[in-house]
């Protein structure tokens, strides 16, 4: 049997940190806004022809063989996959990844792979799964993983696809699909991997404690992100591209406020040279300090703002909306 899966990144629109427990809970109305892309994470899954099991990451070159799912190590490069292998107790199989993602982007990339080889190995040993079921699964691995806690929003986009709100509140997370004109909005949208690599972990947990502890500038600088995540859901909605500009521009000048080392030198480098070639918006991806941005601009400079920012060394991506989330192919060979 061949089992096959991938899963696709996303852009956060705004709202991020906030979907990290307990922060939300601190902030009723409490929500994110994100949009999938059709930059991919995959994982095929065989069975192994020598009863070892082998795991190899073709996008970064890391391979791995053991005797027993027991003997793969939790640390170092390819603990992520470990992770889940020892998790599934899977023997006797090869598992391949590769992830269209740039390592650090931003983008949630291992999320989307930690959803993609969950759900393959799921399909392998016929466990089946309900969709929260996959979700809490995902997050509590790469939160094991990390040692960290980690948010909610990245998995929902993994397995949904779309554009949507993750809710917040008490009670619990809820996605909210999103009625965006998918082909006028992707129009608008150009991302760029600034070259430097970068941990979401890391910056957010040091934002996350700093509220608990009751930083205040924290506490009213996420209330302030909240009331934005708010308005970027409406203007979304609306289609009212000038104002889903203004908003993502108070994201970014907020997001820096929090934390000073959510830009660096090559970022601050895209933003200008984007904006003087036409770019409406801009924000860097995830926590920062390294990765991708994306920039909102009118279709007609597209190519422009294009330009500028692989003159100044960005490697443009595909940001073409994802509509499939989640893809599962299983086939006898």
């Amino acid at each position: 049997m061949l089992v096959h899966t991938s899963a696709p990144t996303r852009i956060d629109l705004a709202g991020g940190t906030l979907d990290i427990w307990p922060l939300y809970l601190f902030h009723p109305g409490a929500q994110t806004v994100n949009a999938a892309i059709r930059l991919r994470a995959d994982c095929e899954v065989t069975a192994s022809t020598d009863g070892r099991v082998h795991v190899i990451s073709e996008d970064t070159g890391h391979q791995v063989t053991a005797e027993t799912w027991r003997d793969l190590a939790t640390v170092g490069n390819g603990r992520l996959l470990a992770h889940i292998v020892r998790f599934f107790k899977s023997d006797g199989v090869r598992i391949t990844t590769r992830s269209a993602s740039p390592l650090g982007a931003g983008i949630a990339g291992s999320s989307a792979l930690t959803i993609a080889v969950c759900a393959a190995l799921a399909a392998w040993q016929q466990r089946q799964y309900s969709d929260e079921q996959l979700l809490t699964l995902a997050m509590n691995i790469e939160a094991r993983t990390l040692g960290i806690p980690t948010g909610v929003q990245d998995y929902r986009p993994a397995l949904y696809g779309g554009v949507s709100a993750v809710e917040l509140d008490p009670l619990g997370v809820r996605r909210v699909s999103l009625a965006v004109d998918i082909g006028e909005l992707q129009r608008r949208l150009v991302l760029a991997y600034s070259g430097d690599s970068r941990s979401s972990g890391i910056n957010n947990w040091d934002i996350t404690r700093r509220h608990i502890e009751g930083d205040a500038t924290i506490v009213a600088g996420f209330a302030r992100i909240r009331d934005i995540a708010l308005a970027t859901r409406e203007a979304l909605i609306r289609h009212d591209w000038a104002e889903l500009a203004r908003q993502i521009s108070l994201e970014w000048r907020e997001r820096q406020a929090l934390a000073p080392g959510v830009s660096t030198p090559a970022i601050d480098r895209l933003m200008a040279g984007a904006q003087a070639a036409g770019a409406l918006a801009g924000k860097v991806c995830g926590a920062g300090g390294g990765g991708c941005v994306f920039f909102l601009v009118d279709p007609d400079r597209r190519a422009d703002v294009g330009a500028a920012l692989t003159g100044l060394g960005a490697r443009l991506l595909d940001c073409r909306l994802d509509t499939d989330g989640l893809r599962v192919d299983s086939r006898e060979t």
